[in-house]
């Protein structure tokens, strides 16, 4: 029988509050201006001072509810550090503005790297890479011409840049915060060299975007790197994480509510991503877009709101299948990539007919 997940706390806290989720460490809840319109960060408590774990972007009103939070129930202690579990602008944005204070940063190199070359990268218009991963994967004309003329929303526009200096995590570092030993193991697939932290006495686990309940995390292919394969490191993740696992650790999320169940939620994970797969498949029967899969990947309407992450996670999933062997791709006469079921022969017929129990399944639109 599968355990379902448990919440132990049924309402976040209120904007500007903490909440203790288990002795020394306290969950912090930070709007965002989206569809997801929030991120959990988390403090915890040692004698000398906290550490923070992300931050939400770099907004006036997030530096005003930091602020306040510095002067009200953070305010007996200084900020010692900040661990940033990955790049993204939501986790990494006001990390710089904490370091300007005197906080250390750690995070993983690879985000750290990628998060100092981003804020850097401001650009007024779209850039011709861009454009053309966009029209390959099928976007409407008309689309793609207003997108040529609009500024796109930068990384700078969200994250405070960082000053030089940082102190790296890496797979297997242990770490003491909160009166607790935590190993560092990374994951990967939503964003390369995710940091999540586990803690020695196999109570608390610090998910991140890595371990989220009810929601799947987006996977994502860009421009950058046409060719990535996000949803098979996420497969892999979750493999690998799965022997961390167990069905009583506390799991604190970067979105949603807390809760326990690991083993079960990566089970539901890795089948989501699996029974994603096969639906895309059978939808390749012939030649498809990107764009003309958001049917079968995705069970709501796509509209402005989630139109470039369902791009972005129709072609990671493409991608994962065409790498496999199961698919092949062919470009239009507009330039536009074609994607169809590779036709079964001796050498592809065992890899076309591993579907549900062996393939992975999920979308996260």
């Amino acid at each position: 029988m599968i355990q379902p997940l448990i919440y132990p706390h049924t309402l976040p806290p209120a904007v500007g509050q903490m909440q203790a989720v288990a002795p020394g460490v306290f969950w912090i809840r930070v709007p965002l201006p989206w569809v997801l319109d929030h991120v959990n960060v988390y403090a915890l408590e040692d004698a000398d001072g906290w550490t923070v774990i992300d931050t939400g972007l770099d907004t006036p009103d997030t530096r005003a509810l930091w602020q306040a939070l510095l002067q009200g129930p953070l305010g007996q202690k200084p900020v010692r550090r900040v661990i940033v579990t990955h790049h993204h602008p939501d986790h990494v944005g006001l990390a710089g503005w904490f370091q300007a204070q005197g906080a250390e940063l750690w995070m993983p190199r690879t985000g750290w790297l990628m998060a100092r070359m981003m804020v850097l990268d401001d650009q007024p218009l779209p850039l011709p890479q861009t454009l053309d991963f966009w029209h390959a994967a099928g976007m409407d004309a008309d689309q793609l011409a207003a997108k040529a003329q609009q500024r796109p929303t930068n990384y700078t526009d969200m994250v405070c840049p960082l000053p030089l200096g940082y102190r790296r995590l890496q797979q297997g570092d242990m770490l003491d915060l909160a009166g607790r030993r935590w190993q560092v193991h990374m994951g990967h697939g939503h964003a390369p060299e995710h940091a999540t932290l586990w803690s020695e006495d196999g109570t608390i686990v610090i998910g991140g975007d890595q371990l989220l309940p009810s929601i799947s995390p987006n996977l994502g292919v860009y421009a950058t790197e046409p060719d990535a394969d996000p949803v098979g490191e996420w497969l892999e993740s979750c493999s690998r994480l799965k022997h961390l696992a167990t069905q009583t650790q506390l799991v604190l999320p970067g979105h949603k509510l807390p809760f326990s169940g690991l083993l079960t939620r990566l089970g539901q994970l890795e089948a989501n991503h699996f029974e994603t797969l096969d639906r895309l498949y059978d939808h390749l029967v012939q030649p498809q877009t990107a764009v003309a899969c958001f049917p079968a990947l995705f069970r709501r309407k796509i509209g402005a709101s989630n139109y470039g992450l369902a791009l972005v996670e129709a072609v990671a999933h493409l991608n994962h299948l065409y790498q496999a062997g199961r698919i092949t791709r062919q470009r239009d006469t507009r330039g536009v990539w074609q994607w169809q079921q590779t036709p079964v022969t001796v050498a592809t017929a065992d890899v076309s007919a591993r579907k549900s129990d062996d393939w992975p399944r999920d979308s996260a639109i």
